[in-house]
């Protein structure tokens, strides 16, 4: 089995990467060439992902219609911070938004045995593959949500503590649909409404941050230079908060 041995930089695209027209969920010119009937066979490679402290075996599609098919640098220095504030972790339920092929959800499950969901696109083999690695790495399998932002959410009462995503600010036409799901899981929740502080977090800066739950924390590792500011400005215009705690990670939650 190979070993992944590659600086995180060697995964960044180009800055333009997320002119898509269909906002990258679907590469248009392949399906049209395949016909509608006709899909070609997946293929996958499987290696060894170096996370901290544990090494995790990871079933990656070669390629994938719905761009799920690799490990993005946010999933590491995610997995980094997130060592780093263990704190906030403690006794919450996850979900994952963007979860590709489950691996930054598999290696809490490990590390800090959190109760963790996946979510991703509406999409047979996205679940099947994070299945998968779930067994190869002595999990049992995840709760998983199907999920294409902007949809309905099939969840009508979401309860989870922490929202999380790492790089999945590709695509800027997605950015209303994820910020609509974003609005319903932060302003919908159970959890509105009670008292006291979820956890506080210490910034770079070393200023604490009272973080109350629900709220979404994200890590963005992808060069996108001014788009980036698209999406935070829509947040804010959708009525959530914006701050970042340093190593481009960023709580958004619901403005109080």
């Amino acid at each position: 089995m190979e070993t992944a041995f590659f600086s995180a930089a060697s995964l960044f695209h180009a800055d333009d990467d997320d002119s898509d027209d269909d906002g990258g969920t679907r590469d248009e010119a392949q399906v049209g060439a395949e016909g509608e009937n006709q899909q070609p066979a997946l293929e996958y490679e499987e290696r060894i992902h170096k996370f901290p402290g544990v090494d995790l075996s990871i079933r990656e599609f070669s390629s994938h219609q719905l761009n799920a098919n690799l490990l993005w640098p946010g999933t590491f220095f995610f997995a980094d911070w997130l060592v780093k504030n263990p704190s906030i972790l403690d006794g919450q339920r996850i979900l994952e938004l963007g979860s590709g092929t489950g691996a930054l959800a598999i290696f809490l499950q490990k590390t800090f045995g959190v109760d963790i969901t996946t979510s991703d696109y509406d999409d047979k083999d996205i679940e099947e593959n994070i299945a998968h690695n779930c067994r190869v790495n002595n999990l049992d399998v995840l709760p998983h949500i199907r999920h294409t932002w902007g949809d309905p959410f099939p969840i009508l009462r979401p309860d989870w503590n922490i929202v999380i995503a790492s790089d999945i600010l590709l695509y800027v036409k997605q950015y209303p649909n994820l910020i609509t799901t974003l609005s319903f899981l932060l302003k919908e929740s159970d959890l509105n409404g009670q008292k006291g502080v979820c956890t506080n977090i210490t910034t770079k800066a070393g200023t604490q941050v009272a973080a109350r739950c629900p709220m979404f924390l994200m890590s963005w590792r992808r060069r996108i230079g001014k788009d980036q500011s698209i999406f935070f400005d829509g947040c804010e215009k959708a009525g959530l908060e914006v701050q970042h705690l340093g190593d481009l990670v960023y709580l958004i939650s619901k403005k109080r």
